[in-house]
């Protein structure tokens, strides 16, 4: 289920490196739960509607609207319910409208563009990661395994498992971005992605997301 908030104006500067304020109040809504520490079967975009205040950040004027998708409906259920008892967001924003997007109908091969940074990590033997971009073939590799990984924790059968996730190269306006967490600076890439598998799994990656941190607000997929 995917769900977009829809947001009054900011009664504050919002921050340039502000991604970490929405993973914050994802699980202020949520409260006690057992996603918090756990790979994320759910995927959080970026605020859009925004105008850059140089040196400073960004402000919204006309408000602002935020997408969070969730594999699980009993979890968006429970979402949908807390912030129905507390809108205030962040900044100064408040919650003034809360809509359910109709899940698309998929076809078996599909190619998503992205609401927020594809982030591709792979581990060295140094404890460290590597941030994969783009053109490098071995991402798709790890895109890939990740999308199988949240597959199989998620329960989907074996005919899913052989599904297919992958940069589309074609794009020539694909680029890198880096985004800071907490001081963190995570090179991450604007790039849609091609999805080949059953239409259950390209769902499956509508819903939770490409690449990794896709509970921090990367990796976020938007249809064509």
């Amino acid at each position: 289920m995917r769900i977009k908030l829809h947001l009054t104006p900011n009664l504050e500067i919002v921050p340039f490196a502000y991604q970490h304020h929405l993973t914050g109040v994802f699980h202020r809504w949520l409260g006690e739960n057992m996603v918090h520490d756990s790979t994320s079967l759910y995927s959080l975009g970026w605020l859009t509607h925004g105008r850059v205040i140089k040196d400073t950040g960004f402000v919204f004027p006309k408000g602002a609207s935020w997408e969070v998708s969730f594999f699980d409906d009993s979890l968006a259920t429970l979402f949908i319910s807390q912030v129905n008892k507390d809108q205030r967001f962040a900044f100064g924003m408040r919650v003034h409208k809360i809509e359910v997007i109709p899940t698309p109908s998929f076809s078996p091969t599909y190619r998503f563009g992205f609401n927020s940074p594809i982030l591709v990590r792979q581990s060295k033997d140094s404890g460290k990661n590597d941030h994969l971009t783009f053109d490098q073939e071995e991402s798709d590799e790890l895109l890939t395994q990740t999308f199988r990984h949240k597959m199989k924790l998620a329960g989907l059968s074996s005919e899913h498992l052989e599904s297919w996730m992958g940069f589309d190269r074609s794009y020539i306006k694909a680029k890198t971005k880096v985004v800071t967490i907490k001081g963190i600076h995570l090179k991450a890439n604007q790039c849609p992605v091609i999805v080949m598998g059953t239409p259950e799994a390209v769902r499956f990656a509508w819903e939770v997301g490409a690449g990794h941190l896709t509970g921090s607000c990367f990796g976020q997929l938007k249809t064509a």
